[in-house]
Protein backbone atom coordinates (compact mmCIF):
# COMPACT_ATOMS: atom_id res chain seq x y z
CA UNK A 1 0.00 0.00 0.00
CA UNK A 2 1.33 3.37 -0.93
CA UNK A 3 -0.31 6.45 0.58
CA UNK A 4 0.74 10.24 0.02
CA UNK A 5 1.15 11.76 3.24
CA UNK A 6 2.02 15.79 4.57
CA UNK A 7 3.72 16.36 7.83
CA UNK A 8 7.47 15.94 9.68
CA UNK A 9 8.87 12.33 8.26
CA UNK A 10 10.83 12.61 11.55
CA UNK A 11 8.08 12.54 13.35
CA UNK A 12 7.14 9.25 11.47
CA UNK A 13 6.15 5.69 12.52
CA UNK A 14 7.20 3.94 10.28
CA UNK A 15 10.15 1.22 10.85
CA UNK A 16 12.28 2.57 8.06
CA UNK A 17 12.73 6.29 6.78
CA UNK A 18 14.42 6.43 3.36
CA UNK A 19 15.91 9.31 1.23
CA UNK A 20 18.39 10.62 -1.46
CA UNK A 21 22.08 11.67 -0.97
CA UNK A 22 25.11 11.40 -2.88
CA UNK A 23 27.84 9.07 -1.85
CA UNK A 24 30.61 11.13 0.44
CA UNK A 25 27.69 13.99 0.98
CA UNK A 26 28.30 16.37 3.66
CA UNK A 27 24.35 15.86 5.21
CA UNK A 28 24.58 19.79 5.39
CA UNK A 29 21.48 20.59 4.25
CA UNK A 30 17.66 19.40 3.86
CA UNK A 31 16.36 16.38 5.56
CA UNK A 32 20.34 15.13 5.49
CA UNK A 33 20.73 17.64 7.78
CA UNK A 34 18.09 16.97 10.24
CA UNK A 35 19.22 13.34 10.24
CA UNK A 36 22.34 14.45 10.88
CA UNK A 37 21.75 16.59 13.77
CA UNK A 38 18.81 13.66 15.26
CA UNK A 39 21.84 11.13 15.12
CA UNK A 40 25.24 12.15 14.68
CA UNK A 41 26.50 8.18 14.87
CA UNK A 42 24.34 7.96 11.57
CA UNK A 43 26.92 10.71 9.59
CA UNK A 44 29.93 9.50 11.27
CA UNK A 45 29.08 6.07 10.22
CA UNK A 46 28.23 6.91 6.82
CA UNK A 47 31.35 8.99 6.42
CA UNK A 48 33.35 5.53 7.31
CA UNK A 49 31.14 3.38 4.93
CA UNK A 50 31.89 6.01 2.01
CA UNK A 51 35.41 5.89 2.52
CA UNK A 52 36.04 2.40 3.01
CA UNK A 53 33.14 1.42 0.57
CA UNK A 54 33.11 3.78 -2.35
CA UNK A 55 29.64 3.50 -3.15
CA UNK A 56 28.02 4.23 -6.88
CA UNK A 57 25.02 5.95 -7.36
CA UNK A 58 22.17 3.97 -7.58
CA UNK A 59 23.56 1.47 -4.70
CA UNK A 60 22.06 2.54 -1.04
CA UNK A 61 23.67 2.07 2.75
CA UNK A 62 21.29 1.56 5.47
CA UNK A 63 21.83 2.38 9.22
CA UNK A 64 20.09 1.67 12.63
CA UNK A 65 20.87 3.31 15.54
CA UNK A 66 19.79 3.19 19.22
CA UNK A 67 16.06 4.69 19.26
CA UNK A 68 15.93 5.30 15.70
CA UNK A 69 14.40 4.05 12.66
CA UNK A 70 16.58 2.28 10.07
CA UNK A 71 17.47 4.79 7.97
CA UNK A 72 17.76 3.97 4.01
CA UNK A 73 20.24 6.26 2.11
CA UNK A 74 19.49 6.24 -1.02
CA UNK A 75 22.29 7.58 -3.45
CA UNK A 76 20.45 9.08 -6.50
CA UNK A 77 23.15 12.02 -6.76
CA UNK A 78 26.04 11.99 -8.33
CA UNK A 79 29.32 12.22 -5.79
CA UNK A 80 30.74 15.89 -5.21
CA UNK A 81 33.54 16.50 -7.36
CA UNK A 82 36.12 17.76 -4.86
CA UNK A 83 36.27 17.32 -1.25
CA UNK A 84 34.31 20.61 -0.14
CA UNK A 85 31.76 20.67 -3.42
CA UNK A 86 28.14 20.26 -3.15
CA UNK A 87 26.98 16.86 -4.35
CA UNK A 88 26.24 16.47 -7.82
CA UNK A 89 22.46 16.58 -9.40
CA UNK A 90 20.21 13.37 -9.37
CA UNK A 91 19.45 11.59 -12.43
CA UNK A 92 16.28 9.63 -13.00
CA UNK A 93 18.88 6.19 -13.84
CA UNK A 94 20.51 6.66 -10.44
CA UNK A 95 16.81 6.86 -8.86
CA UNK A 96 15.62 4.00 -10.25
CA UNK A 97 18.42 1.60 -9.93
CA UNK A 98 18.05 3.34 -6.01
CA UNK A 99 14.61 2.42 -6.13
CA UNK A 100 15.30 -1.08 -6.87
CA UNK A 101 18.22 -1.30 -4.22
CA UNK A 102 15.72 -0.39 -1.32
CA UNK A 103 13.10 -2.80 -2.65
CA UNK A 104 15.34 -5.70 -2.08
CA UNK A 105 16.34 -4.06 1.18
CA UNK A 106 13.18 -3.80 2.57
CA UNK A 107 12.72 -7.47 1.66
CA UNK A 108 16.27 -8.80 3.01
CA UNK A 109 15.59 -6.62 6.43
CA UNK A 110 11.91 -7.33 6.56
CA UNK A 111 11.03 -3.37 6.85
CA UNK A 112 6.87 -3.64 7.33
CA UNK A 113 6.20 0.08 7.40
CA UNK A 114 8.75 3.04 5.28
CA UNK A 115 8.68 6.61 4.64
CA UNK A 116 9.98 7.95 1.71
CA UNK A 117 10.74 11.24 0.49
CA UNK A 118 9.85 12.64 -2.30
CA UNK A 119 13.01 11.12 -3.63
CA UNK A 120 15.74 13.77 -5.23
CA UNK A 121 13.71 16.48 -6.02
CA UNK A 122 14.80 18.75 -3.66
CA UNK A 123 18.32 19.26 -3.80
CA UNK A 124 18.66 16.60 -6.20
CA UNK A 125 17.23 18.54 -8.64
CA UNK A 126 14.43 16.10 -10.56
CA UNK A 127 10.81 17.01 -11.20
CA UNK A 128 8.50 14.99 -8.93
CA UNK A 129 6.10 14.06 -11.61
CA UNK A 130 8.94 12.18 -13.30
CA UNK A 131 10.02 10.41 -10.05
CA UNK A 132 6.54 9.56 -7.93
CA UNK A 133 5.92 7.09 -10.98
CA UNK A 134 8.85 5.40 -10.47
CA UNK A 135 8.22 5.05 -6.60
CA UNK A 136 4.49 3.54 -7.42
CA UNK A 137 5.98 0.93 -9.74
CA UNK A 138 8.66 0.28 -7.82
CA UNK A 139 7.33 -0.50 -4.51
CA UNK A 140 3.36 -1.70 -5.98
CA UNK A 141 4.02 -5.12 -4.97
CA UNK A 142 6.56 -4.25 -1.92
CA UNK A 143 4.16 -6.36 0.83
CA UNK A 144 4.78 -3.31 3.37
CA UNK A 145 3.07 -0.05 3.99
CA UNK A 146 4.92 3.03 2.27
CA UNK A 147 4.08 6.50 3.69
CA UNK A 148 5.55 9.22 0.66
CA UNK A 149 5.77 12.39 2.40
CA UNK A 150 4.53 15.02 -0.46
CA UNK A 151 4.87 17.96 1.63
CA UNK A 152 7.13 18.74 4.53
CA UNK A 153 5.61 20.71 7.48
CA UNK A 154 7.77 20.79 10.78
CA UNK A 155 6.44 19.26 13.56
CA UNK A 156 3.33 17.73 12.23
CA UNK A 157 2.61 14.34 12.64
CA UNK A 158 1.70 12.72 9.19
CA UNK A 159 -2.16 11.09 9.08
CA UNK A 160 0.13 7.83 8.58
Amino acid sequence: MIKEVVGDILLSKAQAVAHGVAPNDDFKQGLALSLRDNWPSLYKDFRHYCHVSHPQPGALWSWKGPNSPIVINLFTQEEPQTHHAHPGKATLANVNHALKSLKNEIKAQGVKSIAITRLATGVGGLEWKDVKPMIEKTLADVDVEVFVYSQYQKGVAAKE
